[in-house]
């Protein structure tokens, strides 16, 4: 399994993006410090977590959320809600990556 997840620092409440194929050793990785870019912002919380099969459709997420904040909180708001798919006429764009 691979992961995209998404951090929310508790010291400045700013959001780091990222993926991996070990979620636990990465957040760790964080937390302890030994991520030069979040070095100084810990800790962190999780507030969102997606899994894939392959890395590149974890690298292609991460990326489409980095273009995209509102890509990303349409993402959180349907994971609170506890949809699992994409709806309404956003669905089709968000899913190929035609966001704008």
């Amino acid at each position: 399994m691979f992961y995209t997840y998404v951090l929310e620092s508790l010291k400045d409440h700013k959001k780091y993006i990222g993926s991996t194929g070990d979620f636990k050793r990465r957040l760790f990785m964080h937390n302890s410090g030994l991520v030069r870019s979040t070095k100084f912002r810990r800790p962190f919380k999780i507030i969102y977590l997606e899994t894939f099969k392959s890395m590149s459709e974890a690298r292609w997420r991460e990326r489409s959320f980095k273009r995209s904040h509102d890509l990303l909180k349409r993402a959180m708001l349907r994971a609170r809600k506890g949809s699992r798919r994409p709806r309404g006429p956003l669905a089709r764009r968000e899913m190929t990556g035609a966001v704008g």
